[in-house]
């Protein structure tokens, strides 16, 4: 297995005044080359402090950031920025120089690097129509839309060609359309030129959509990690829980009955066609409640989710469960 990062036992303590704030505490994870890898929290979970560590623009307190092998505390000047050509960066502003035309914003990395324009200007052209953006080359950032904006600054990330693609909430200033549009564009690249994408964001909307694998952040430490499809189906933690069904971690759901218990089932797309609850009251004669119910795709394949009150008798309940189990659900209790 290539790995792009390999993070040991991470720490960041910021000292003010006097005062020690440790954002990220003994964090450990790896990223395999060619993935999309997302990493979520909650705000102030420690997130972006994470993902800036990936290029050393935050100094780490303890451990050590390894890209392709190389700890990159140990780089000197002259090869960190030699390893920075291989990582870039959007984000959630943008940031497009206003006064410059879309392709001179995309060609700007390339002016800086000492490109004749020629040359950087066929590769901005190029990008440009990676991200469908080639008749916009001559308008500025003004007249762009937020999702356009977006694309011209992915557009600019493409033109030194790196191995990483860093998005700390590229997506966080754009509305459900836009935001599928640009994480589209995203999985297409990732698939069309191999690029390994590291994704922050506070969304689980956004894993579910494009990411192969996640890691939950929870107050600076790693709660969890794993295949999006698995934490999706049987998060462990109480952060991953609370991030894959937000609505019951805002509003619990508690029995009608004090001996009553609540369960979630899974299901995904070979097994949504199936009455689970329809077959469950033909076969067994038993009932529940259904207190929620939804559906969501999670990595291409469509999974659906219910909340479920049993039965207040113990029977009952084993019954029930049992069958959910030979109809091939996945159970959990939620407490």
């Amino acid at each position: 297995m290539d790995y792009v990062y390999e993070l040991e036992h991470v720490s960041k303590i910021y000292k003010n005044d006097g005062k020690e704030f440790e954002a990220l505490k003994d964090v450990s994870l790896s990223v395999e080359e060619g993935e999309i890898f997302g990493i979520i929290g909650m705000s102030g979970a420690g997130k972006s402090t994470l993902v800036r560590t990936l290029n050393r623009l935050e100094e780490i307190s303890e451990g050590k950031v390894l890209f392709y092998g190389q700890d990159l505390a140990e780089l000197k000047p002259r090869e960190l920025r030699n390893v920075r050509h291989s990582i870039s960066m959007i984000f959630q502003g943008f940031n497009l120089l206003q006064q410059r035309t879309v392709i001179e914003n995309v060609e700007q990395p390339l002016r800086i690097a000492g490109m004749k324009k020629d040359e950087r200007r066929q590769i901005a052209r190029q990008m440009l129509r990676v991200v469908g953006l080639e008749e916009k080359e001559n308008v500025y950032p003004a007249r762009l839309s937020g999702g356009q904006r977006q694309r011209v600054a992915i557009a600019r990330a493409l033109t030194a060609d790196p191995k990483v693609l860093l998005c700390d909430e590229a997506t966080s200033a754009l509305d459900p359309k836009m935001t599928g549009e640009i994480l589209e564009l995203l999985k297409k690249i990732n698939e069309e030129r191999k690029l390994t994408i590291v994704i922050i964001t506070h969304e689980m909307s956004v894993v579910e959509k494009i990411c192969d694998r996640v890691a939950i952040i929870d107050e600076g430490r790693l709660a969890e990690v794993g295949d999006v499809r698995t934490v999706f189906s049987n998060p462990q933690s109480n952060a991953a829980k609370k991030l894959v069904f937000p609505a019951i971690a805002a509003n619990p759901f508690d029995p009608s009955d004090p001996d009553g218990r609540l369960i979630r089932i899974v299901f995904d797309g070979l097994t949504a066609s199936e009455p689970f609850i329809a077959n469950l009251v033909e076969q067994t004669g038993k009932k529940v409640n259904i207190l929620s119910a939804n559906t969501k795709s999670v990595g291409g394949i469509g999974y659906g989710q219910m909340i479920l009150e049993l039965p207040k008798e113990k029977e009952d309940q084993e019954i029930i469960i049992d069958f959910f189990e030979k109809s091939g659900l996945l159970i959990s209790e939620v407490r």
